[in-house]
C-alpha cells in the first residue's frame, strides 16, 4: 500500500449532505437522493463524483464509531453563483493528501481503510489532518463491480 502524496488545490463542491455515523453507516439513501437531481448543477467541472466525509475536529484523536459526521454526495463546480434547491456548498481547502487507489466491489473497503489508519499512517511521516476526506468516483468507477476503481484522498500533515 503506497499512496501518492499530492498537494491539493482548493475545490468548490455542490451536492447533498446527510449526518451519519459508522455504526449505522448507509450512504445509499444520500446517493439515491443526489443522483436524480445532479443534472440541476449547471456549472460542474467534470463527470467525477465526490463522496466526502466532513469529520468533527476531534474525530480521529478520540475515534468513536457512534460519533456523527457529515457525508456528502457532490460534484466539483466552477463557482457558487447558482445553487440548486435542496443542495449545499462545500469548499475543500488546499493541503496535502495521501491518495490511495482502491479497486474492488467495496466488500473489502473496511479492511482497506483499516490498513490505511492502523498501518500506513502510524508508520509514515504523517498524521491525519482536519480537512475533508473524500473519494473521487471517476470514469473507472462501477458501483459494486469487482473491477471498479476509485481514488481515496486522506488529508495529511507532517508529524
Amino acid at each position: 500500500m503506497k499512496p501518492r502524496i499530492v498537494a491539493f488545490t482548493e475545490k468548490k463542491l455542490i451536492g447533498c449532505k446527510q449526518n451519519m455515523n459508522y455504526v449505522a453507516y448507509n450512504p445509499v439513501p444520500l446517493w439515491q437522493s443526489f443522483m436524480p437531481i445532479k443534472k440541476e448543477i449547471l456549472n460542474s467541472v467534470s463527470t467525477d463524483l465526490f463522496s466526502v466525509q466532513q469529520f468533527p475536529d476531534d474525530f480521529w484523536t478520540h475515534f468513536n464509531p457512534e460519533k456523527v459526521f457529515e457525508k456528502w454526495a457532490a460534484v466539483e463546480v466552477t463557482d457558487f453563483d447558482t445553487i440548486p434547491d435542496n443542495m449545499h456548498t462545500l469548499v475543500i481547502p488546499n493541503g496535502w493528501y495521501a491518495v490511495f487507489n482502491y479497486k474492488g466491489d467495496g466488500s473489502d473497503a473496511p479492511a482497506f481503510f483499516e490498513a490505511i489508519f492502523s498501518n500506513w499512517i502510524p508508520n509514515s511521516d504523517y498524521v491525519v489532518d482536519n480537512r475533508p476526506h473524500f473519494e473521487i468516483l471517476g470514469v473507472k468507477y462501477k458501483k459494486g463491480h469487482p473491477d471498479s476503481e476509485e481514488e481515496v484522498w486522506i488529508p495529511i500533515r507532517l508529524k
